[in-house]
């Protein structure tokens, strides 16, 4: 079982529920490592963004509300940061803010950037993992140190029934290294 694998047979499990739907950059198109676990999608659940993080965030609350489970996907938690005001003060707040009233559940995909064999630079490589589970008060933050992980992951995001979100935190390096 490969890390790389287990992401690719967790995105082909996320698409076979009716309720899903994937967007953000690259989604349908090539541009990220992330680009190439989503190529047995069906093309019509992909929705292609521009950058416009914020903006992606906000589509990810709305279709939550209306009870799809959107797969919302950041490349890395550096582009993610640019969607923290819709995060933290929306998503992770609904249920708290409609007194119950609402429940969202989302699947945000993130990942810490590849460093090997080329280092992008800092701007790219950074790990808030810990900082938004400070921040998040009802969203989950799992962050997939193994393969064995991977799948059980995606899984209990998609299937548990407590009406909350989950951010998934990815390793660029370890799709071609485990």
């Amino acid at each position: 079982m490969k890390y790389f694998d287990e992401l690719k047979r967790s995105m082909n499990f996320l698409a076979q529920d009716s309720r899903t739907v994937f967007l953000g950059q690259a989604v349908s198109v090539a541009g990220t490592a992330m680009s190439n676990t989503l190529k047995e999608v069906p093309s019509h659940r992909l929705i292609e963004l521009p950058v416009a993080e914020e903006m992606q965030m906000g589509m990810t609350t709305g279709f939550a509300l209306t009870g799809l489970v959107p797969v919302s996907i950041f490349p890395r938690w550096n582009f993610l940061l640019l969607a923290i005001n819709q995060l933290v003060n929306h998503l992770d707040k609904i249920h708290v803010m409609s007194n119950g009233g609402y429940k969202t559940k989302a699947i945000i995909r993130t990942g810490i950037g590849s460093q090997r064999p080329l280092h992008p630079q800092h701007q790219h490589v950074g790990d808030f993992t810990e900082a938004i589970r400070m921040m998040c008060s009802t969203i989950e933050v799992i962050r997939l140190e193994e393969p064995k992980d991977v799948f059980p992951a995606y899984e209990w995001a998609l299937l548990r029934d407590d009406g909350r979100s989950t951010i998934v935190v990815e390793y660029g390096d370890y799709y071609g290294e485990k």
